[in-house]
């Protein structure tokens, strides 16, 4: 099974994590079932932007973005050419480092 090391995060994981999860998998499925709350508005569904990540290694591993998820993620904060919606983002067999932005486009989260 892959690993996916998670770089600290203040809110999510402070520490930093590694979890490891059976390929065919998403990043964001992989994050919840260990616990890690990662944001994901939209149920997974590739409508909006709140679980974007940056694959720092094993990017290429990655399946492949499709037309949803470039859309999407240009709309994103902080986009970097490793950018993926972690909903969309299917683990293969090679290990993967991940950083969650330190800030998201999620308007419902903030403390008004």
């Amino acid at each position: 099974m892959p690993v996916i090391k998670i770089l600290p995060h203040p809110e999510y994981c402070p520490q930093g994590a590694e979890v490891s999860a059976p390929a065919g998998t998403s990043i964001c499925e992989a994050l919840l079932d260990h616990d890690i709350a990662i944001e994901h508005a939209c149920e997974m569904s590739c409508a909006c932007t709140t679980c974007h990540v940056i694959v720092r290694q094993g990017y290429d591993s990655l399946n492949p973005t499709e037309e949803c998820e470039d859309d999407m993620l240009d709309r994103a904060w902080g986009l970097e050419p490793q950018s993926r919606l972690s909903c969309q983002a299917i683990l293969a067999q090679q290990d993967l480092v991940i950083e969650i932005p330190r800030y998201s486009i999620n308007h419902a989260k903030e403390n008004h």
